[in-house]
């Protein structure tokens, strides 16, 4: 049973990150990896609408916000592991590529390369870009502050 959580887990972390990665790094994570053993398309890349549904407050009750484009795929290695994406966008092979990783991801001694050509260097990006972000929120912080009037001084 834990074993079955954490491979979810870990799946669903580098989902994550793939929807994340640009077209460039999932493209040459898949290079680095080397030869990919062979698959069939299940569904090659297609490009859909999907509706974006909010809420008010977080718990209020539903609205539709707008439809967003997304690109779907998914593949099968030719060993059974079966691999999908859905990218936000118009990214065909980015969803092949993102796909294709998922796939091999399930198969245990292809995870090493895909932490070492994926995984590290976006995660890397990413923690990059939060942290500039974080510095220029914090160079607009504003310390708001309140001064005793005379008259309102307790006697």
């Amino acid at each position: 049973m834990t074993v079955s959580v954490e491979r979810s887990a870990r799946r669903v972390a580098l989902m994550r990150l793939c929807a994340q990665a640009t077209d460039l790094e999932l493209s040459s994570a898949l290079l680095a990896i080397g030869p990919v053993p062979d698959m069939a398309e299940i569904r090659p890349p297609e490009i859909g609408l999907t509706m974006l549904r909010g809420r008010m407050g977080g718990d209020g009750p539903p609205f539709n916000l707008g439809e967003a484009t997304v690109t779907r795929a998914a593949v099968r290695l030719r060993t059974g592991e079966t691999g999908m994406s859905y990218l936000l966008g118009r990214r065909p092979g980015a969803a092949r590529a993102a796909a294709t990783i998922d796939a091999l991801d399930q198969v245990p001694r292809f995870q090493p390369m895909i932490d070492d050509a994926l995984v590290g260097p976006v995660a890397g990006r990413l923690a990059q870009e939060r942290a500039i972000q974080r510095a220029e929120v914090a160079a607009t912080k504003v310390d708001f502050f309140t001064l005793v009037r005379g008259e309102d001084q307790p006697s």
